[in-house]
């Protein structure tokens, strides 16, 4: 089973034990967080509707920060002395993906199926 998850303006595709880099989320090492799902593939069911995706839950455990490339911008203006320098760096932080909660119902229809 895997979930694609919403964070920080970007889709991620997780599984249980996967760990992601994800844009800055505030939170110490070890707090859990829980990521909206966009779409839920559990075997050949896909699952897309905003109503029972809302029952889904995605956790994950914040493992640590991180830091993207270094990015330098240089501005330059001819013939005016003009030079300006500029960097960047991105911050991001490393989850867990813990488990996709499957909601109390299914996992209980599942259970009777099989």
């Amino acid at each position: 089973m895997y979930a694609i998850v919403r964070c920080g303006g970007r889709q991620e595709k997780a599984s249980v034990d996967d760990v992601l880099t994800v844009d800055k989320l505030a939170g110490e090492v070890g707090t859990s967080v829980t990521l909206p799902a966009v779409l839920v593939v559990d075997g050949s069911k896909v699952i897309s509707d905003p109503a029972e995706l809302s029952s889904y839950q995605v956790t994950a455990e914040i493992v640590g920060p991180a830091s993207g490339p270094k990015i330098n911008m240089i501005h330059y203006k001819n013939k005016t002395g003009y030079r300006r320098r500029l960097g960047h760096r991105q911050k991001y932080t490393h989850v867990r993906v813990t488990g996709i909660q499957a909601p109390k119902a299914t996992r209980a229809k599942s259970a009777t199926k099989g």
